[in-house]
């Protein structure tokens, strides 16, 4: 691959809506920490932050934006609600707390973050989205940790999932939920994507294509990802290690490279199950 290659890809969410493939993750970032790694991630050169309420985060992510002297518009920001504001109603007020932490008037993405579905209210949460975009106040939306079962009842409500953000690496690829999302055109976007151990990041099927490649084991997962066509969040405050992990537009793997990457795969589950875990 020759030329010059732009340090970010993206992918179309909704109409004239696109998310950078690559972004910064920020959980467990707090306060300064946030701020300070939010503003370096914005000067290499990521324009996707991924943030949450819960990660308790949000107010140091928009600090951190604000510090960077870059433009709103040309920021993708998204940010998830808890499960106590699971009503129409509800996520509004989410939303209007949520902008006025991250000092924003809109939001790219608003995720509902765990369906709690023994509360039973994720749908009425996923109209209320809806309704953020037919009014403005949000780009697109879209949901979090939502299993086929919890993905049906929104569909059967007449609404179509444009991305659904789950814990996917080499090791937990979840082929029967990632596939689901093909079949429905949801986008899976990774937390996590370089786990939560990296222990996969010592396996023969990475080092051996960094080595080949002059890459590190995190940007060939990394890459990985991208190929299959997965949003990405790596979290990073270590200037480095971010802009490695930006940087994974220059090369590609074959498709025996990639092929040895998913073979990692040990059918573990996520985790957490999002048929009890929520906040």
């Amino acid at each position: 691959m020759s030329g010059t290659i732009e340090k970010t890809t993206t992918a179309e969410l909704a109409p004239g809506v696109h998310i950078p493939l690559l972004g910064l993750g920020t959980w467990p970032l707090t306060a300064e920490d946030a701020a300070a790694a939010v503003s370096q991630a914005i000067t290499i050169g990521y324009r996707h932050i991924d943030t949450a309420e819960n990660y308790r985060n949000e107010s140091a992510v928009g600090q951190g934006i604000l510090r960077s002297g870059i433009e709103r518009e040309e920021l993708f920001l998204t940010s998830k609600f808890n499960t106590q504001w699971h009503s129409r109603k509800g996520v509004r007020e989410a939303f209007a707390k949520a902008s006025k932490r991250l000092g924003t008037d809109y939001l790219d993405l608003f995720l509902v973050h765990w369906p709690n579905p023994a509360q039973g209210r994720f749908v009425q949460a996923c109209e209320g989205l809806q309704q953020l975009v037919d009014d403005g106040s949000i780009r697109a939306w879209g949901v979090s940790n939502f299993k086929p079962a919890h993905l049906r009842l929104v569909k059967e409500a007449g609404l179509d999932v444009p991305v659904n953000q789950v814990q996917v690496d080499p090791e937990h690829g979840q082929p029967e939920q990632l596939a689901f999302h093909r079949e429905h055109g949801i986008r899976t976007a990774a937390y996590s994507p370089l786990g939560r151990n990296g222990g996969f990041l010592g396996h023969p099927a990475v080092t051996g294509p960094a080595r080949e490649l002059g890459k590190t084991p995190a940007q060939i997962v990394l890459r990985w990802h991208v190929q299959h066509g997965h949003v990405a969040t790596p979290k990073s405050a270590n200037y480095e290690r971010q802009r490695e992990n930006l940087d994974v537009f220059s090369f590609v793997l074959t498709q025996g490279q990639l092929d040895a990457i998913d073979a990692l795969e040990t059918g573990a589950p996520p985790r957490l199950d999002s048929d009890t875990y929520f906040h």
